[in-house]
């Protein structure tokens, strides 16, 4: 299946580098979410900016790296910050990890995000596996393309069943797409709700839209890092983020180093 032209360049750069021959899972990196990288064993390390062709994350939280390595003898890359739309990028360049994951012969994608609750039941630090994606009437993928089906959904069960494996009890839910960069407003957030939304983020949705067009076998799990506007009387920050981050980064990278090896 056809890739962007602009990945030609970037393609071609990591083949150069010392990466392993075959690749058996990436994992995109959301907000706060970047320490898992500390579980990588034997790194190598490259700067987005040393990339070329390669976009360059400007939003807080995002480290802008992209690591090669091993967990418990699986090959990894990790993309350690990730790119989206508000931030000046297309609906093609947000959907990079993907794409570089594809080429690079990846066997699976293990997508992480920061995600406000809509779902009054959700609490600040759960782990919500997204089982379904709201696009909010939006056209986040290149046309042209042959017709896809989303198909995620079918390794839901298969993830909360590892996590519960080693006792860590997981949320799924719908997640909706917000393209940001502001916080959405309490209106719409009551929409969302009334829509079947369960969380809401600004990423994500793009990648999971282009994982499945290239039958790229994907999950995705958001971080619950707030409650949305209005749920609560707290206004909302990114501080939020990298504290609920921190209180779940042993189990967050459990779950994940478990889907690596098993899924």
């Amino acid at each position: 299946m056809s890739l962007p032209d602009f990945t030609d360049k970037i393609i071609t750069f990591l083949n150069e580098q010392n990466m392993p021959a075959h690749i058996d899972a990436a994992v995109i990196l959301g907000s706060g979410l970047g320490g898992f990288t500390e579980h990588i064993d034997n790194p190598h390390t490259i700067a987005y900016e040393d990339i070329p062709g390669m976009p360059v994350s400007s939003v807080q939280g995002h480290a802008g790296q992209l690591i090669f390595g091993d967990i418990d003898n699986h090959s990894v890359m990790a993309f350690s910050g990730r790119f989206h739309h508000y931030e000046g990028f297309s609906f093609e360049q947000a959907a990079t990890p993907v794409y570089l994951s594809h080429a690079l012969g990846a066997d699976k994608l293990i997508i992480s995000n920061a995600a406000g609750a809509i779902n009054t039941s959700f609490s600040v630090g759960d782990l919500m596996v997204i089982k379904d994606v709201i696009r909010n009437n939006m056209t986040i993928t290149p046309q042209g393309h042959q017709k896809y089906r989303y198909r995620h959904h079918q390794w839901v069960d298969d993830v909360r069943q590892m996590a519960a494996d080693f006792g860590l009890v997981t949320q799924q839910g719908t997640y909706i797409y917000s393209k940001g960069p502001n916080y959405e407003t309490k209106a719409e957030i009551r929409s969302f709700r009334r829509m079947g939304a369960d969380a809401v983020g600004m990423s994500t949705a793009p990648e999971l839209s282009e994982a499945a067009r290239l039958e790229l076998k994907s999950v995705a799990i958001s971080l619950i890092s707030n409650m949305a506007a209005g749920v609560t009387k707290g206004k909302l920050n990114h501080d939020e983020v990298k504290a609920a981050a921190d209180s779940r980064k042993e189990d967050f990278a459990k779950l994940v180093k478990k889907l690596v090896a098993e899924l």
